[in-house]
């Protein structure tokens, strides 16, 4: 939908062990991805652009759900009239 922001976050700590990153929460993510947009949409002339002040999460724990979830995710858009 146009007034939704879609995310898969995959989050694994294997991918980097051999780097010295912290991963951070899901909340710090999503807080960082909220304000750093905001600013941005803002300086472009939305002022008065506003996030919703929480958010949905769900794990994908198996490639079945993920496949489902990002069709559903793409196929969303066209949903809408």
């Amino acid at each position: 939908m146009p007034n939704h922001v879609y995310l898969i976050i995959e989050i694994d700590r294997l991918r980097i062990e051999h780097l010295s990153i912290k991963i951070k929460s899901l909340s710090s993510l999503i807080g960082a991805f909220k304000t750093t947009s905001s600013k941005i949409i803002h300086s472009i002339g939305f002022i008065d652009f506003a996030w919703k002040r929480s958010f949905h999460d769900h794990i994908i724990r198996h490639q079945k759900s993920y496949e489902d979830i990002s069709n559903y995710i793409d196929a969303n858009p066209d949903k809408w009239h």
